[in-house]
């Protein structure tokens, strides 16, 4: 399968052809981190007697332009301090390993808000006006795309690759390019795709879509790796199954599928048995990982431990 960005460099569309091959026959694992030290890794290493997760996802919060230090929680503050400079972590990380790159954006409204005004509480700023010609929303998303086109493009120097899944989410209200409705966030999605794709030529993205609304779909012209989030209520060992059937009935299920986030990681031995074509899973941060709130330490040593998952 080619990439949708018929000039994607070389290593963007290996990087592609390798999910492919590997949906169904294993699971490539992942691991979200968002501060320097990445301490979620240096946790599973711990746990797993050395073994490291092949993904590794960073964040993009602290990038965005428009962040109201005047208005904001500790929390949020904290939040932004503890995640610059990340990128510097995930170019060097990727420099000397051959693990997967994928980038997450919480990002700051581009105008307007206070505290983590990428929740949509905390901004007034209107998605759907970014749609409209001349508009000053418009021109804020322009200005911000521009900003973090920049940081991409320091990879794209570099020949790395990235998985990049902008406006994660959008079947959720809570963030505020989801606020409007998700046909408003896959029309942002476009909007990007088309900035990036032919005036930014940023070659090394590949797109990744998360999203399990089939009217929000944008088209297999637009994604190369469609997604979802998941946070289970409870605890349950799981292969997802159910939510796979669900995200290929939404889309059509003509593009490699994977599990951009999830609170609990899928049970190795059930998917195994299962193989349903996840290509990769990606746990989120901190408490999701560390310590046994959310994962059995018993289903991390399996999940590394096996043969059916791709690790670094």
């Amino acid at each position: 399968m080619k990439p949708v960005n018929k000039n994607a460099c070389k290593e963007a569309a290996a990087l592609l052809n390798y999910l492919y091959e590997t949906a169904g026959k294993k699971i490539i694992t992942g691991q979200h981190t968002q501060t320097i030290p990445c301490e979620e890794i240096t946790y599973i290493r711990e746990q797993t007697g050395g073994a490291e997760p092949k993904l590794r996802g960073f964040e993009l919060l602290s990038y965005s332009p428009n962040i109201n230090y005047e208005d904001a929680s500790e929390a949020c503050l904290t939040e932004v301090y503890e995640n610059r400079d990340t990128l510097k972590v995930a170019m060097d990380w990727a420099k000397a390993t051959d693990g997967i790159v994928t980038f997450s954006f919480h990002w700051f409204s581009p105008l307007g808000g206070r505290d983590k005004s990428f929740y949509a509480e905390h901004t007034d700023f209107d998605a759907s006006r970014v749609l409209e010609e001349g508009s000053a929303e418009r021109k804020a998303f322009y200005h911000d795309m521009d900003v973090i086109a920049e940081e991409l493009k320091k990879f794209k120097e570099e020949n790395i690759p990235i998985l990049w899944r902008p406006f994660h989410e959008s079947d959720g209200t809570w963030f505020w390019w989801g606020a409007k409705g998700a046909v408003v966030a896959m029309e942002l999605y476009k909007l990007m795709f088309d900035y990036y794709v032919n005036e930014k030529q940023l070659d090394n993205l590949l797109w990744v879509w998360n999203c399990p609304l089939k009217e929000a779909y944008p088209g297999d012209e637009y994604v190369d790796v469609i997604s979802m989030d998941v946070y289970l209520e409870k605890y349950e060992d799981t292969d997802y199954s159910e939510q796979y059937g669900r995200l290929k009935e939404a889309t059509g299920g003509n593009k490699v599928m994977a599990l951009a986030e999830v609170g609990i990681m899928p049970d190795i031995n059930i998917l195994e048995k299962s193989r349903i074509p996840w290509a990769y899973y990606m746990t989120w941060s901190k408490e999701w990982i560390i310590g046994e709130e959310h994962n059995k330490l018993n289903r991390l040593k399996e999940m590394y431990a096996s043969n059916y998952s791709v690790k670094l």
